[in-house]
C-alpha cells in the first residue's frame, strides 16, 4: 500500500496545517454543540481561505480517548492497533520499551479535602513540572522488582 500511495504523491506549494480539536465534540445543548454556539472569528477566518474537512477517527457515535484519536489521524485503526496515550507519549520522548514494559501517562492534579479539587494542578508550567517530576524519581525509583522512571 505505501508503494502505491508513493505514486500519488505530487510536488506542489501548498501546506498543511491540521487544527485538532480534541475534546470539543459534544452533543447538542439547546440545539447547538459547543462549536457551533461559540463565537469563533479566528477559526472562522481560516476556514474562509482553507480547504476544510472533517475526519471520524473510529466511527460515527464514537468518542475516541486522546490516543485513539490521534492513532486514526494518522491513519492507523485504532481498533485494530490498541495502543495506549502513555505509550506514544514515551517514544515521543525518545523512551525505548520493551514487551515487558508499561508506560502511564498522568497529569498532576490538586486534592482538597481527599477529593480531586482539579485535575491539571493549574497547568503548572513545564520547567516546574520538570522539578516535581525529579524530586518523584528521586524518592519512587523501585516498587518490588518494578524499575519506576518517570
Amino acid at each position: 500500500m505505501q508503494d502505491t500511495i508513493r505514486t500519488l504523491i505530487q510536488k506542489n506549494s501548498s501546506k498543511i496545517f491540521m487544527f485538532v480539536l480534541d475534546g470539543l465534540g459534544g452533543l447538542p445543548v439547546r440545539g447547538s454543540t459547543e462549536l457551533e454556539a461559540a463565537k469563533t472569528p479566528n477559526l472562522d477566518a481560516i476556514a474562509h481561505t482553507s480547504a476544510c474537512g472533517l475526519h471520524v477517527p473510529v466511527g460515527y457515535g464514537i468518542t475516541p480517548g486522546s490516543g485513539p484519536g490521534h492513532l486514526g489521524i494518522f491513519g492507523y485503526n485504532p481498533v485494530e492497533w490498541q495502543i495506549g496515550r502513555g505509550v506514544l507519549e514515551a517514544l515521543g520522548l525518545g523512551m525505548e520499551l520493551h514487551n515487558t514494559d508499561v508506560a502511564l501517562r498522568c497529569n498532576y492534579s490538586t486534592l482538597a479535602e481527599g477529593l480531586v479539587k482539579d485535575r491539571r494542578a493549574g497547568r503548572i508550567p513545564a520547567g516546574r513540572s520538570k522539578k516535581l517530576t525529579e524530586k518523584l524519581q528521586e524518592g519512587i525509583n523501585r516498587i518490588d522488582e518494578a524499575e519506576i522512571i518517570f
